[in-house]
């Protein structure tokens, strides 16, 4: 079975922001919360880089051994899912997220943000057979529909790349070699243990 993954090209990312408009849109997020956002690094200055963050679906993902509940599953091609109505809103899983990646529902006071919230890989959650109710908690399923996640097919430059690990290493080798350097594979060794260089 595939590996599914993200990998941001911090070489070709230019701060548009599609891939967080088109995750919100495409999921019906309410204000103020968002599962990927574009982070800047040495703003205006030499060396700046832009990277597209949300949940890297890590193959050992610490968020799930944080979680006292498990709430926090991983399906056979490799997407980190999270399970509300098992989730206590505890918090735990957060800190343990080396990208940031899982928040509150809703800004707030702790007790009143609600259950956690992450990236899905456009994989919606676990089905209950109400397609509603799980559209409303998780967003919506493109990988049944035989897709990929929207934030990636809405970027512009291709400097988020989703899918099969496979195909998106290799993608990303081929770009090293023509480009002759490679230092923009963020986060790709710390989620998956997998060195991107060719």
């Amino acid at each position: 079975m595939a590996r599914m993954v993200f990998l941001s090209d911090t070489d070709r990312c230019i701060e548009c922001n599609a891939c967080v408009t088109a995750c919100k849109n495409e999921h019906e997020l309410p204000w103020g919360i968002n599962r990927r956002r574009v982070v800047t690094v040495k703003d205006g200055k030499p060396g700046e880089r832009s990277i597209s963050v949300a949940c890297m679906h890590c193959a050992d993902p610490p968020c799930l051994a944080a979680c006292p509940v498990n709430s926090i599953y991983q399906t056979d091609d490799g997407v980190v899912l999270h399970d509300k109505d098992r989730c206590i809103g505890c918090g735990y899983c957060g800190p343990s997220c080396p990208f940031g990646a899982i928040r509150f529902e809703r800004p707030g006071a702790f007790g009143a943000r609600g259950k956690m919230d992450k990236c899905t890989f456009c994989n919606g959650g676990p089905a209950t057979g109400d397609a509603e109710a799980d559209f409303q908690k998780y967003g919506r399923n493109r990988i049944a529909e035989g897709k990929l996640p929207l934030c990636a097919e809405f970027c512009a430059t291709k400097s988020l790349l989703a899918g099969d690990a496979h195909v998106v290493l290799d993608i990303y080798r081929e770009r090293v070699a023509r480009r002759g350097h490679g230092a923009g594979a963020w986060g790709w060794a710390k989620a998956y243990r997998i060195d991107a260089t060719p």
